[in-house]
């Protein structure tokens, strides 16, 4: 039998005839049969990836054409990360999906593959018809003095959150407000008097109440004259509440919903709470995320605690509860981003059930592009658990994370989706990131400051996409990411516990200063380790993903539990050398402990970071680990800085590729003419923008890549062109090689010829001439 909220479903989306029939053979389980539907494969296993936000024009009659042929002429894209954010436009209107399903057939014409917006977010008034209870909640506290001669009054207003998925015009607005509790007692420096406290709610009533602010009255108290009450005034919010029971569901029918399109995957960013803006008054403490069922959760959790009780313990204090402040912070801010994943995880899984396992997942779980406080209260930094194909983050998110993200999901590139008013930055972008080991996913001109600027199409302009055309020859060659023999791992409750003595340090000087010096290094949470992503392989080497640490040191362990203690123990007598910085002196509940001496002795606590990078660095060189070109490039934005790699300089993956870029001057590369060697062997290029090379162990050529190659020679293998090539060839899995030509007339040199026989060719993108 089908049930109820799949009726109601299909009635608010209006789904399509096929899909409704469907429904009929199916209990609404995700798993169940999908109509048939052919869906797109990506050619390859990194993307050229550019963002589509489609505004009125796309839906006039064929007015997705323009768009998608600029994309198939002028770019190198061939996967778009869509999304429908406009005024009046709902993704589950029918008039909406059939133009979606025609753009997507268009572009699927042109060889242009579609990720969609499949968000709950882009749907809330359909969410809030059918669960109007399961809204978002945000809890303010506001303290006050008591009067012991008359009633006081207190103001509490909500705020108007709003980000990118919404615009300015549907913001997550509150919708009403309510009351939820008043506290009083009395306090000393030192907190709230705990014998004091005495819950007063029914004795205080609500003077003014309007959808955005309360006024509510407390009573005198002449017994006491140093009474305080706080008052607790819950605003529920157009979004859904990351709690709620149903949304798992609701985003499932959503996908479903647009499972008769062509698609190639589905689309979504910045998950998590509602957008902490204005800053200032968010970040003030006195504000949480609440529900009901958030409620629930919670006392599960704790064996019986009140939220509401608590947020009073977790915002001013309660004498003598220290111990038990910490705790509740710990467990509320572990709940935030282990539900956050629980949901980015099923939306992943449900894009793979609908559209096929080779569907594309994007993009960023990224919001506030730096770990701090906002992103903390956005979404926990759930970054590492938030499930995705690629690595994928935004705009000036620290180049560690991009890099760690990459081991952990198993994948060959990173991808940050970048944006900025000037087309210049896009260079600097495309290098730096190539020379990171990572690709950009390529936002339009944002913010738009020329108003006769087609903002969609400034990028197919220039020489941006003949650079993208050299750096996507990387593809082809590697599936390793960039090798980084360091790892900086956080304690993840102790960066999110604001009366713990490490609040917000995720460790990025330590890191800054090790990318700086040419050690590239990924940053992980220490929920990484409980998780077991992070693991100890049977000769003791710290690994992650492809990844093998030569050297981890262990920020800030504060709050950590037994397993990060008896994961260190493992890998005591191994490889890996281990450090540790920020002593570890209560458990995860607050209770006090000696944590150093849980950790294995031959761990070096050294609190200096200058110190902890030249015995890094110590470690390194006696492994004979070549340091790599060290980041100089300050990355500056939304009040913080980070150290990137420069455009132009030498990596290496951790299959061996060694990668030269050169794009400083020229957006399309600059000139390389090298001599370098690796290992014993001698290696010397003419390439133009990009020069990489794999050789084994005997220094014969695995695999090359080169823009504009001109002249390339190590040991026996000499390649002299009379005119300049982009290539990329390989040795595939019978040792033979093949590759791709880029550019030319199905034209292929002798010389090529004489190396393999087994070439295909790629088109160049024609820049855009208006």
């Amino acid at each position: 039998m089908v049930k109820v909220a799949y009726i109601k479903i299909l009635s608010l989306f209006l789904v399509t005839l096929v899909m409704a029939v469907n429904a009929q053979n199916h209990n609404r389980s995700i798993q169940a049969k999908l109509p048939e539907q052919e869906h797109n494969k990506l050619k390859y296993s990194q993307p050229v990836i550019g963002a589509w936000f489609w505004d009125e024009e796309e839906f006039k009659p064929e007015g997705y054409k323009q768009f998608i042929d600029d994309v198939s002429i002028h770019s190198c894209f061939d996967l778009l990360s869509t999304a429908i954010r406009v005024p009046g436009r709902d993704i589950t209107d029918i008039d909406v999906h059939n133009q979606v399903k025609k753009a997507v057939e268009y572009a699927n014409e042109k060889g242009i593959q579609i990720a969609l917006e499949l968000d709950p977010r882009v749907a809330r008034r359909k969410f809030e018809e059918m669960y109007p209870t399961e809204l978002q909640e945000s809890l303010w506290l506001q303290e006050i003095e008591v009067s012991a001669q008359k009633p006081v009054e207190t103001t509490i207003r909500s705020v108007d959150l709003t980000d990118h998925m919404i615009g300015k015009k549907t913001p997550y607005v509150s919708l009403y407000g309510s009351l939820s509790r008043v506290y009083s007692y009395q306090k000393t420096s030192e907190g709230i008097l705990a014998s004091s406290i005495k819950e007063v709610t029914k004795e205080c009533s609500v003077i003014i109440s309007t959808k955005d602010s309360i006024v509510v009255s407390i009573p005198p108290c002449q017994e006491n004259n140093n009474l305080y009450a706080c008052v607790l005034v819950s605003f529920t919010h157009l979004t859904p509440d990351v709690f709620s029971p149903h949304l798992i569901e609701f985003t499932r029918e959503l996908i479903y919903s647009y499972s008769d399109v062509p698609l190639a995957g589905g689309m979504r960013d910045e998950w998590g709470f509602p957008p902490s803006v204005p800053a200032k008054r968010m970040a003030a403490g006195n504000h949480f995320w609440y529900s009901k069922y958030y409620e629930e959760e919670y006392r599960k959790r704790t064996k019986g605690r009140e939220l509401l009780y608590d947020f009073l313990l977790m915002y001013i204090g309660i004498k003598g509860e220290e111990n038990s402040r910490i705790n509740a912070i710990n467990h509320y801010m572990e709940m935030n981003w282990q539900r956050n994943a629980i949901l980015e995880n099923d939306f992943y899984q449900t894009i793979k059930d609908v559209f096929g396992p080779e569907a594309a997942v994007v993009t960023h779980a990224t919001w506030y592009p730096f770990p701090n406080k906002l992103e903390i209260k956005k979404n926990a930094l759930c970054w590492w658990s938030a499930k995705r194909d690629w690595a994928q983050t935004d705009e000036t998110t620290p180049f560690a994370v991009r890099t760690a993200l990459a081991k952990k999901w198993n994948s060959s590139v990173w991808y940050n989706q970048y944006y900025s008013s000037e087309s210049k930055s896009y260079q600097t972008e495309l290098w730096s990131s190539a020379l990171g080991g990572g690709r950009l996913n390529y936002h339009p001109i944002y913010p738009v400051k020329n108003k006769n600027l087609n903002a969609k199409r400034e990028l197919f302009r220039g020489e941006i996409m003949r650079g993208e055309s050299r750096v996507r020859l990387l593809n082809y060659i590697s599936e390793t990411p960039l090798n980084c023999p360091v790892a900086v791992i956080f304690g993840h409750s102790s960066v999110m516990n604001w009366v713990g003595p490490y609040y917000e340090d995720v460790g990025m000087k330590l890191v800054d200063k090790l990318w700086g010096i040419g050690i590239p290094t990924d940053l992980i949470p220490t929920s990484e380790i409980t998780n077991k992503s992070l693991k100890v392989d049977d000769e003791g080497w710290i690994y992650y993903g492809k990844q093998r640490y030569s050297a981890i040191v262990l920020y800030n362990p504060e709050f950590e539990t037994a397993a990060t203690a008896e994961f260190f123990k493992k890998a005591s007598n191994g490889q890996t050398s281990l450090f540790q910085i920020g002593n570890w002196t209560r458990d995860f509940d607050g209770n006090p402990m000696n944590g150093n001496r849980t950790l294995p002795n031959n761990m070096l606590i050294i609190n200096n970071i200058d110190s902890v990078v030249n015995n890094i660095s110590g470690v390194l060189a006696a492994r004979n680990i070549e340091f790599q070109t060290p980041a100089s490039r300050l990355v500056e934005g939304f009040g913080h800085t980070s150290l990137a790699p420069p455009t132009s300089g030498q990596c290496q993956l951790i299959d061996g590729t060694v990668i030269q870029v050169a794009g400083t001057e020229n957006a399309a590369g600059d000139n390389i003419i090298s001599e370098i060697k690796i290992g014993k062997h001698d290696v010397i290029f003419d390439a133009i923008g990009l020069a990489a090379v794999r050789l084994d162990q005997n220094g014969n050529v695995q695999a090359l890549a080169a823009g504009g190659l001109k002249y390339f020679k190590t040991g026996k293998m000499i390649i002299q062109l009379d005119e300049r090539i982009d290539l990329a060839f390989w040795k595939n899995n019978e040792g033979k090689y093949e590759g791709v030509i880029q550019g030319t007339e199905n034209t292929i040199p002798s010389q090529l010829k004489s190396i393999s026989k087994k070439w295909d060719f790629l088109q160049l993108p024609a820049p855009l001439k208006e």
